[in-house]
């Protein structure tokens, strides 16, 4: 497509998001919501919906959605119905859903992005609300049948509905990556979009700028990643455009994504609000926050990320760009804390985690819940290279590994004068180095004094070489400057 034809057109997104909550059971039962189970074991007849049954509601399911309508800013509703919404496909097995329809737990608010192509925003929410997970409908290659597991029936989801207030790709792709950040912070859903505990659906519509109203939407699903996701919304839109530049008419529709061709189909005509039939639901009463119990939970929301981002950068004095990657993940942000809280050198702290830890981490393809250093070891090793009794280059590229490999609880200190690192301060001692190595190569003084100052290191390599890579860089350095000079 041309880019003037693209410029006369604006997209309007909306995502709504399902985050499958961390709890042990199921909503309204306590059948167990462990994934990867063998089909059709974690259910009992209240998940198949058997007459005679009742519901009961989960009461760590409202506990994990009010903390996500705290962090997102949201009004939390005192008192909530819970609704049914009708519809039939073979993996529902009560034939309707229990959801929350004009009573949401969470109204309005905002998640603040940082897109790549602008600057920060805030992405205006309709609301937060509580609901079950619909079973899972599985189709074989080459087989006429389609296979229903139940095991996700009934498990406890928050959908996230944002305002039509998404202009682009980069900002849906922004919205979500703050959407999984926020949700693995507070520890009620770890994220996975590749498992499906994570979902997104992108409401993708397009109208000329000049236009007063929005274009039909149409819906776009199954999307198993944020880049897939970005990638549907930019294939939706360029598609939407070409039809109505041949002059087509755009349907309001369901439509699939194919990661392999980048491109969507069309499922099913796209449901109106008056066939889902919603009426409160009987079997369950009103749910009531109290302010008792409201007040608990906001006391024991931990730091989010834009909360840590502001700190590291206005108290901690860091760049914008460590604060980012130190914020990135809940357990990084964790494990820097506690860092901080036994060094005042944030950089250097900041330094290490991004540079050594995270690389070890890589290449042993370990957690950093798994990493056997020590916030304590790791502050004492910043403190030995503050101190000057080893160099930044011994202490990450022997020290920091020796420590690794150390089990019981010597001080780095004490490895460090084992393995004789520790660096020699003594300017006698360093400046009789310097003065052997000056005498062995007059034509290079000569060479320097003339202004080929680069061979300075030459002579700062000879010296760390004779003294073991003992001598102190800073010391050597200014003697041997001194002395050519």
């Amino acid at each position: 497509m041309d880019k003037a034809t693209r410029e006369k057109y604006t997209a309007v997104i909306g995502l709504e998001v399902h985050a499958q909550l961390l709890t042990n059971s199921k909503i309204y039962n306590s059948d167990s919501t462990a994934y990867g189970s063998l089909p059709n074991t974690n259910v009992s007849v209240i998940t198949l919906g058997h007459p005679g049954t009742l519901p009961k509601l989960n009461k760590k399911v409202v506990e994990y959605a009010i903390k996500m309508g705290l962090a997102c800013n949201c009004d939390i509703s005192r008192t909530q119905i819970f609704d049914r919404k009708n519809y039939f496909y073979p993996d529902l097995p009560k034939g309707y859903q229990i959801t929350q329809d004009r009573t949401p737990i969470c109204r309005k608010g905002y998640v603040a992005v940082s897109p790549k192509d602008g600057e920060q925003r805030n992405i205006g929410l309709n609301r937060i609300h509580i609901e079950e997970d619909a079973g899972k409908s599985i189709h074989l290659p080459e087989e006429a049948d389609t296979l229903v597991d139940f095991n996700r029936a009934g498990v406890p989801l928050i959908e996230i509905v944002t305002e039509p207030e998404i202009r682009t790709s980069d900002e849906a792709y922004a919205f979500l990556t703050e959407v999984r950040r926020l949700v693995r912070y507070l520890e009620i859903c770890d994220g996975n979009m590749e498992e499906g505990s994570l979902r997104c659906d992108a409401n993708i519509s397009v109208m000329l700028k000049d236009a007063k109203e929005f274009g039909k939407k149409v819906e776009v699903k199954n999307m198993n990643s944020i880049r897939n996701v970005q990638r549907a919304i930019d294939h939706e839109i360029e598609r939407q455009i070409m039809e109505i530049e041949k002059g087509n008419v755009i349907f309001s529709e369901t439509r699939t994504f194919d990661a392999n061709t980048g491109t969507t189909s069309g499922m099913r005509t796209k449901e109106e609000l008056n066939d889902y039939r919603y009426f409160p639901d009987p079997d369950l009463s009103p749910l009531h926050v109290s302010e008792e119990w409201l007040k608990a939970i906001e006391e024991s929301m931990p730091s989010l990320p834009r909360e840590l981002f502001e700190k590291y950068v206005r108290e901690y004095d860091l760049p914008e760009y460590d604060a980012q990657v130190l914020t990135d993940t809940r357990e990084i942000a964790l494990y820097f804390e506690g860092l901080c809280s036994k060094t005042t050198n944030y950089k250097a702290a900041s330094n290490w985690i991004m540079g050594p830890v995270k690389s070890y981490l890589n290449e042993a393809s370990m957690h950093i819940n798994d990493f056997p250093m020590t916030t304590s070891m790791l502050a004492e090793l910043i403190e030995l290279v503050d101190s000057n009794k080893v160099s930044y280059t011994t202490a990450s590229q022997r020290l920091f590994h020796e420590m690794l490999r150390q089990s019981g609880n010597r001080s780095v200190l004490k490895v460090a004068e084992e393995l004789n690192l520790v660096q020699d301060s003594d300017s006698d001692a360093i400046g009789a180095l310097a003065d052997e190595i000056l005498a062995e190569f007059p034509d290079k003084v000569v060479a320097y004094q003339k202004g080929h100052k680069g061979l300075l290191g030459m002579f700062m390599g000879e010296l760390m070489k004779r003294s073991n890579g003992k001598a102190d860089p800073k010391v050597a350095n200014e003697l041997l400057r001194k002395k050519l000079g």
